[in-house]
């Protein structure tokens, strides 16, 4: 089995990491690990597959997030994720949304150690590729040392080696979603301190990263950094990334990556795809450079629609080359 780099990866982020965002960060980067949006077990069992689960070769090293309490549905799915090639199995057990609570998995999970034991084992059977599991650090009035401690020994004993670890405490009753990823207060120091008591489970460290200080940073203290909304954001801080920390110089110009994702979309639109199901990711694509306003004004206007005419995507090559121009006469 091909070890995986986890020393950086891209969150799973649901509407956001689904396979064109992935296509379009793997232009800027081919190092960090990359996971889909969480897919529900009974979605990846007896939905459409193709469409569900599928994803190009480009796309690796990539993990499938899955989310489910029922063991023999999570075992079916570690299964599948294997025969369709996927690196890598995560199960979710830090998303505090109502709906996801209602079906018994994500952060309310935290509540049932011994369910998620008997869940992590029955996926460790089922497959040879690395289970994994994703979680908070507590949850509601929890945010216990001791009670994280023993919920991960659990995990680990299950058969789960690697474990991403949520900086903050979900907030199960009162917040939505989005609000659990700003109002509990990041606690890195309970991560650091779960790594130097497990020494031999790969810990990765997970919320507000937003630069390339901050990873270096946490890499002092775990195996690895998992960044969502800074990357989705700002996508071309991959290319940062890429350069800074796995030393590859070769890595390409807004230009150009605008230019890829074109002809991707080309090729998309002919397959039906519609034109904003790809651009809408490319949103930030010019994050704090000069016409960045008008990239993000003619995306809304034009790409936001349900429009599958490829002609309007041609005109985007004009704003990408004059915003290019633009930015090297300012250097």
């Amino acid at each position: 089995m091909r070890k995986i780099n986890r020393t950086v990866s891209v969150a799973p982020m649901m509407d956001c990491t689904d396979r064109h965002d992935r296509f379009f960060m793997r232009l800027m980067s081919k190092n960090v690990m990359l996971y889909t949006e969480m897919v529900a077990t009974k979605s990846a069992i007896h939905g459409d597959r193709k469409k569900i689960l599928g994803f190009r070769d480009d796309e690796k090293p990539l993990a499938l997030q899955v989310g489910g309490s029922d063991k023999k549905e999570l075992s079916e799915v570690a299964k599948i994720a294997e025969d369709l090639g996927y690196d890598e199995i995560n199960l979710n057990l830090g998303c505090p949304s109502k709906k996801v609570q209602k079906n018994s998995f994500g952060a309310c999970l935290m509540k049932e150690p011994s369910l998620v034991s008997e869940c992590i084992h029955e996926m460790s059977k089922s497959c040879s590729i690395p289970v994994t599991a994703k979680t908070r650090i507590g949850f509601d009035d929890t945010e216990d040392f001791d009670y994280l401690n023993n919920f991960i020994a659990q995990i680990k004993n299950a058969g789960c080696k690697t474990i991403i670890l949520h900086a903050r405490k979900a907030i199960l009753k009162g917040l939505t979603p989005k609000q659990n990823l700003n109002i509990p207060k990041l606690n890195y120091h309970m991560v650091y301190d779960i790594k130097n008591k497990n020494p031999d489970l790969e810990i990765i460290i997970n919320g507000g990263i937003t630069n390339i200080e901050d990873i270096n940073l946490h890499l002092n203290k775990c195996d690895g950094v998992m960044i969502g909304r800074a990357i989705y954001q700002n996508p071309y801080f991959l290319t940062d990334i890429e350069k800074n920390i796995f030393k590859n110089t070769n890595v390409p110009t807004r230009s150009e990556v605008a230019k890829e994702t074109l002809k991707y979309l080309e090729e998309e639109v002919k397959l039906g795809t519609k034109v904003n199901h790809v651009m809408r990711h490319t949103v930030g694509l010019y994050h704090g450079q000069v016409g960045s306003r008008e990239w993000k004004r003619y995306l809304s206007d034009n790409m936001m629609a349900r429009d599958s005419d490829f002609q309007k995507a041609k005109h985007i090559i004009t704003i990408i080359q004059n915003n290019e121009k633009s930015n090297q006469a300012i250097a």
